[in-house]
Order: C-alpha cells, then structure tokens, then sequence
C-alpha cells in the first residue's frame, strides 16, 4: 500500500521580493530597487524568466513510497532537500503538483521545532504531542519511554532555554520517534547528538520500521548511515530528481561525484550568514605554506593551514571556533576547535576582526575528497554555527600515498593512515 504518493511537486520562490523580516533590510532592498542597485540582501542567485527572478528550488519531482519503506533522500546543499521536506511536512506548499498521504505524519525538521523555550522539558512533551496531532492519553503512554530514550530524566522540570542544543534535540526526536505516527519525516539535526545517540536513532528508525510497519523519510549527509538504514534512495540535485533507485550504492557514488566537482577550499560569506554578537565568520578556508589560498589538490605532509576569519562585536569566553573533519561519505572523523589547547587565550579577545589559525594533519589522510565544515559555539550554551548541518563548509582532494613510509605504494584499510613511529625489542634469553 502507498503511504506517499508525490506527483510532479515544484517549488518556486520569487527572488528579490520585499519581506525579509526586519524594516531595516525591508528598506535597503526597497532603496536599492528605486536606484536601480542590486539587492544587498538578496541570498539567492537570481534567474531571469519573463522578465522576473525566481528560483525553482524543486523542479518537477514525483515518487511513491509505500508503507513500512525507509527512503533516504541525498544531495548537496541546495539540492531541494529540505524543501521537500518542508512541503510534505505542510509547512509550506508547492507551487505545482499534488501529494497524497495515508496517515499522520510527524516531522523532526529542525532542532526543538514545536518547542517553546520557556516551558520545561516535561510541558514541552504533551506541547509538542499535541502539534503532532496526538491526544493526551496517547502521549502518557508513551511518556516514561520518551523520557527513557531521551536521557533528559535529570533536566525535565527545567526550562528548554537553558537545555543545550544536543539536549534539546534528544528530546525533539524522543517525541516524534515514540509517537503513534504512520509516517516520520526526519532530516539532518541527528548530527546534533554524539555518536552514542546517533546509534539510538537509527536503530530507533530500524525498529519503526521493521517491527512497527512505519514510513520514515530521511535526509542526511552521512552517507554509512544512509547505507545502513535505507534500501532505497532518491537523489535530488539543483532541484531536480537525478536518481530513485533500489541500488542504495549507485545513489551513494552518484552524491559522491556531484561532491567533488564541488570541491572549493575557500568560503567567503558573501550571504551574511551566521550573524552573531560573539562571532560572525567572514572567511574559511585553507592555505598553503605562503599563506595563499589552496587551488590544487593536497599531498599527504603536506603544510596546510586552517584559517578562520571573523568579527566580534561582544567578547566571550565562551567562544568556540574550530572545525570537523567529514570523509567523503559523510563520516566525521574528528573534530577540534581553539579550546583544545588555548581556553584561556578566548580572554585576550578585543572588538573587531579575529583570525583563528590551526594545522590540518595532512600527514593522516588517504587519497579522496574531504569537507570541513565551520563548528562555531558557546561553550555549553548553543551552537552559532552547527558543524552537523554542513551549511558553512570547504571541500578538498588529497591525492598520493600517505606518509614517508616507502612500503605504502597504496591506500590502506581505514578512513585514516598515520604513519607511526614503532620501536622494536629483541627478546632476550
């Protein structure tokens, strides 16, 4: 039986168009358009068709997906992901085509979304059931399972605003997970949680569907976990549906290949992203041993620098800067940020522009294709710049054979290769 059935969905937004939020920015565009001047707050790049702006963030998508099938739905950034999600979530509506359901849907799109900061964890719980569409009596059965999985026990009769984001998120998927919904949109926040509840989740969502018959459509950028979970997958590019395949390694390499054609080892926010009193990044990038921005592929030991630049309008100590390291499938394989080694140095920080700099351990990676994604915090408080979410990243190629070893010729098993110092002691008799 079909559980969703979409028939050639579009989503068209119309750039350029007054109504961003605030009078001021409302005002620069509209003095911007009267002189003729390109909008300084238009973060989209505009297409000309008849004579107006739009941007077609999905184009003609159709696909089934029948009842108790987890469908993994991949692409870049920008590729109309979380659109998707967002129009079957009737948070927003198409511009054309149709979408049946059968069933209820309960959606895990942003961190703490349907939460309300002032309420505990505990009032949050029957709030956010209650958006889901569930009744009371449905939500106190399921409560003490939803407080076991979110680990939160502790903290429930304190106010989500002072939950940290890995918290909050916990608990924002506990209640969709566990409530009696058919079907269960969920896309990238699982990022937010360590690798302990990473595994929860999926086996969670392994569960809705194996034992309980649920429809679960997920969006992710970790491509072991889209194997893993997924034996179908639909892969959007620019708007546009590339592949919807039963063959979950197809899809894969297919996200793979549109990766690193995207590779570019310099960020530069021309958008005005990210923008916060403690730190709003202007620049990310690597570079060479002249300090010159990276425009060729990397060779294992080589010297290559980190460089985060940014503005600080209010200093903290509390601020984090740093990065994580993704392998090409998605997979972190570490992070780090200025308070390894340097918590105290946050003191000596002024007003103005700042540059973080840090070496990348090139003497550790294999040949391929690598993200480093911004990972900008308050320590213990919020993320400014979530690293799980990939929205500020840079992408490179490392090419040759790791280290100074002459007996590596070739790639070794493993997403890392050390070259490690041994020492060898003759047994004596």
């Amino acid at each position: 039986m079909t559980a969703i059935h979409i028939e050639h969905v579009s989503k068209e937004y119309r750039l350029g168009v007054i109504g961003h939020g605030t009078l001021m920015h409302d005002l620069q565009s509209w003095w911007a358009r009267w002189r003729g001047l390109e909008d300084p707050n238009q973060r989209l790049d505009a297409v000309k068709v008849k004579g107006r702006d739009r941007f077609l963030a999905l184009n003609d998508v159709s696909f089934q997906v029948q009842n108790g099938e987890t469908l993994g739905i991949i692409g870049t950034n920008g590729a109309g992901k979380s659109t998707l999600l967002k129009i079957l979530s009737r948070i927003t509506a198409p511009s054309v085509g149709r979408m049946t359901f059968k069933g209820r849907i309960a959606s895990l799109l942003e961190v703490g979304t349907g939460f309300h900061s002032e309420l505990t964890g505990r009032e949050n719980i029957f709030m956010n059931g209650a958006i889901l569409g569930m009744r009371r009596w449905e939500i106190l059965r399921k409560f003490d399972q939803i407080v076991d999985f979110s680990g939160v026990e502790r903290f429930l009769d304190t106010p989500v605003k002072r939950y940290s984001s890995g918290m909050s998120v916990r608990l924002a998927f506990a209640v969709a997970a566990h409530l009696d919904a058919e079907i269960l949109l969920v896309d990238e926040v699982l990022a937010v949680g360590d690798a302990e509840f990473q595994r929860k989740c999926l086996g969670r969502m392994q569960d809705a569907t194996q034992n309980e018959g649920r429809t679960v459509l997920f969006v992710s950028h970790n491509m072991e976990a889209i194997r893993r979970l997924c034996r179908r997958v639909v892969l959007l590019d620019h708007g546009t549906m590339q592949l919807d395949t039963d063959n979950v390694s197809e899809a894969i390499n297919g996200y793979l290949s549109v990766s690193r054609a995207e590779a570019n080892a310099e960020w530069i926010n021309e958008d005005k992203l990210a923008h916060d009193p403690l730190f709003t990044p202007c620049r990310f990038r690597l570079a060479d041993a002249q300090h010159k921005t990276l425009t060729v592929p990397i060779h294992p030991g080589d010297d290559v620098d980190v460089v985060i630049e940014g503005t600080i309008e209010e200093p903290s100590s509390q601020l984090g800067v740093g990065y994580v390291l993704f392998a090409e499938d998605g997979t972190p394989l570490f992070t780090t940020s200025q308070h390894d080694t340097n918590f105290e140095n946050v003191l000596s920080l002024v007003p103005g522009l700042v540059t973080f700099r840090t070496k990348l351990p090139t003497h550790w990676l294999h040949t391929g294709v690598y993200t480093l994604a911004l990972w900008v915090y308050q320590h213990r408080v919020r993320h400014l710049v979530n690293p799980g979410e990939q929205t500020i990243r840079i992408t490179f190629r490392v090419e040759g054979v790791p280290g100074n070893s002459p007996y590596w010729d070739q790639p070794r098993m493993g997403y890392l290769a050390p070259v490690i110092a041994w020492t060898i002691t003759p047994a004596t008799h």
